[in-house]
């Protein structure tokens, strides 16, 4: 059940606000105090499995993830969450999941612009550039709404078309 306590919540993003990204051994420490308070609250095995990731300790933190997905997130914290696993998978060469991890994101959150990038990180190093390019084309149609860009907006479009054709989806 996810996290409804606004105190628990509070003490993680302050947690989280005071963290020091080139030193993160206090903010993991503290996180592992909150765990063993709250060993199955998924808000929590979350924000562990971020700060081992921000650690750059990517197997520490694939593990948390998975976790935290397994015991129930919701909303915004799940896009986070699937978001920051399918990056942690890409780190670890582990690109069909980290693909998958992603699709399920952009299943449940097709707007998120941070989701869609992601997305198009892990089809590059997966070596399908034609689709990540064609995404990253996509976003940019969908989310830059100037003059200059709008002109171009089909034809856009129709080039992101044809590098997707291109991808043979490995």
């Amino acid at each position: 059940m996810p996290t409804t306590d606004p105190a628990l919540l509070e003490r993680l993003g302050a947690l989280f606000a005071a963290r020091d990204r080139n030193d993160m051994g206090p903010t993991v420490r503290a996180l592992l105090a909150v765990l063993a308070e709250h060993p199955d609250d998924p808000h929590v095995l979350y924000e562990v499995g971020g700060a081992y990731d921000t650690a750059g300790e990517e197997q520490t933190a694939a593990g948390y993830y998975e976790r935290a997905l397994q015991t129930g997130l919701e909303g915004d914290t799940l896009r986070r969450c699937l978001l920051q696993y399918g990056s942690t998978l890409r780190n670890l060469a582990r690109f069909d999941e980290s693909l998958a991890a992603l699709d399920r994101a952009l299943d449940l959150f097709p707007s998120s612009e941070s989701v869609r990038v992601w997305h198009a990180l892990s089809l590059h190093a997966a070596g399908r550039s034609d689709a990540a390019v064609a995404e990253l084309m996509e976003v940019a149609a969908d989310g830059i709404r100037t003059p200059d860009l709008q002109r171009y907006e089909a034809a856009v479009r129709a080039n992101a078309e044809y590098l997707r054709s291109l991808d043979d989806g490995r």
